[in-house]
């Protein structure tokens, strides 16, 4: 499979996708209307891109520049392509079509016969087909392409079928535990996927958000890794993204997690990038002056922290992972005033 095939079967209904994509930011642009992308923030969100590009390998993943990274090239890889499409890049189109199209092509080549993508010795397995489902799922739903759709069906399958009784999900691809970090990736990998037009069944949807809610920690009004356990920012920050994206927008307990959220916001935590994937698009969804004060709190803080080497932009300060997921995280939270990813519309 090239990357001029995938190009070209994309392209067919790319047009009319996009023309309703950007027709629905425009109108929520100016509900919103406060929180826009300045032209320093856009120059960062570049210069950040033209940093991935840097990295990117030959066979189109990215390998990373620390160990962790090199471990992890398909989760990688999968937060690489989502700062593109936050940015507005898309498979074979603009500026960095052909990276884009480089980087699915190699997450498409990773998935095995059994439907499944990721490193089978490392024990974090579906955490890597979650964030990779997430990527494949929203390129299809902006793209239709058919080529995309056969092997998102079968990523679909293995996260339906590995669901615990409990609603949630774990690390391996069977239905032996549950935790909250995991089972944020899959919901959000089913949403995108139900978002673009492919069968899941409403009682895995409902079963998830019954496990979710078990995960609240009454006394500490937050979310935990597992029921009963301590509450924190990431954990709350995915609970709360995987009740909005499942439908439950006005959700109490929504509410609750984002006064956590900016309660408990402080840079240099442990997991403050991982934290602030979800966060970010939790409190776009609530909106208003919900979103307009978290934006201004993360926005500020990004721009301070980040590092600005010759004609490229990067962060490194705040994950343990590495500068590749560190910026792909932050020019996708930079990006989201663009409202590209349909994922982060109600």
């Amino acid at each position: 499979m090239t990357a001029n095939s995938l190009t070209r079967s994309w392209r067919s209904g790319l047009c009319g996708v996009l023309s309703i994509c950007f027709q629905s930011a425009s109108l929520q642009a100016q509900e919103e209307g406060s929180v826009r992308v300045d032209d320093k923030t856009e120059r960062v969100i570049n210069r950040g891109l033209k940093y991935l590009i840097k990295y990117q390998s030959p066979d189109g993943s990215w390998q990373g520049r620390t160990e962790k990274e090199r471990h992890y090239p398909i989760a990688i890889t999968a937060y690489a392509l989502m700062a593109f499409q936050a940015a507005g890049h898309l498979p074979g189109e603009g500026e960095y079509g052909r990276q884009v199209s480089m980087g699915v092509r190699y997450l498409l080549n990773s998935i095995s016969s059994e439907g499944l993508i990721g490193d089978k010795d490392n024990g974090q397995y579906m955490y890597f087909h979650g964030i990779a489902t997430i990527a494949l799922a929203e390129l299809y739903g902006q793209t239709s392409s058919p080529v995309i759709r056969s092997k998102l069906e079968s990523l679909i399958k293995i996260i339906i079928s590995s669901q615990h009784q409990n609603g949630g999900w774990r690390y391996k691809p069977i239905a032996s535990d549950a935790d909250i970090s995991v089972t944020v990736l899959q919901v959000v990998a089913l949403r995108a996927a139900k978002n673009g037009g492919l069968k899941v069944p409403q009682t895995t949807i409902d079963d998830a958000v019954d496990y979710v809610r078990s995960c609240y920690n009454k006394e500490q009004e937050g979310f935990s890794y597992q029921p009963g356990s301590e509450a924190g920012f990431a954990r709350t920050a995915a609970a709360i993204y995987s009740l909005q994206v499942c439908g439950h927008y006005n959700d109490p307990l929504v509410k609750k997690g984002s006064k956590y959220l900016f309660e408990h916001f402080k840079e240099g935590q442990r997991w403050f990038t991982y934290g602030n994937f979800y966060a970010a698009p939790a409190q776009y969804m609530l909106g208003g002056e919900t979103w307009k004060n978290w934006h201004s709190k993360i926005h500020t803080l990004l721009l301070e922290r980040v590092d600005n080497d010759g004609e490229v932009s990067l962060w490194h300060q705040n994950s343990s992972v590495g500068p590749i997921y560190e910026t792909s995280v932050n020019v996708m939270i930079l990006a989201m005033p663009y409202q590209y990813i349909p994922l982060y519309q109600r």
